[in-house]
């Protein structure tokens, strides 16, 4: 079975300052897709999953990853992959607004989710 989710279809929601539009909320599924802005000196919270695997792509812009305390520089077109149970968080340091795919495999439930600020 194929789907078409049209991204003007999605409701963008706010998260700790940054933007989501979640491609497959209320879906079933083995993984799931979410669309995030991140603004200019945005960041994320350090945190870690008891649940999926993150592959974060960088649709555009540049972000600074840091994963178990090494740090990641990102640019458009880069992959950072999270695995469950790994300590990160990331941070936009530039002027310019950056965006990322990400993909949760299995599929993103918050409260699988810990936030350690």
């Amino acid at each position: 079975m194929g789907m078409k989710i049209e991204r003007e279809s999605l409701k963008s929601f706010g998260f700790h300052g940054l933007e989501i539009r979640d491609y497959t909320a209320g879906r079933e599924g083995s993984s799931s897709m979410a669309e995030v802005t991140v603004p200019a000196g945005a960041r994320h919270a350090r945190a870690w999953s008891k649940r999926s695997d993150k592959y974060y792509y960088v649709i555009d812009g540049k972000l600074s990853f840091i994963v178990d305390n090494q740090i990641l520089n990102l640019s458009s077109g880069d992959v950072c992959i999270i695995h469950q149970g790994t300590r990160f968080s990331y941070e936009n340091q530039t002027g310019e607004i950056a965006k990322l795919l990400i993909v949760h495999t299995p599929s993103f439930e918050l409260a699988e989710e810990i936030f350690e600020e």
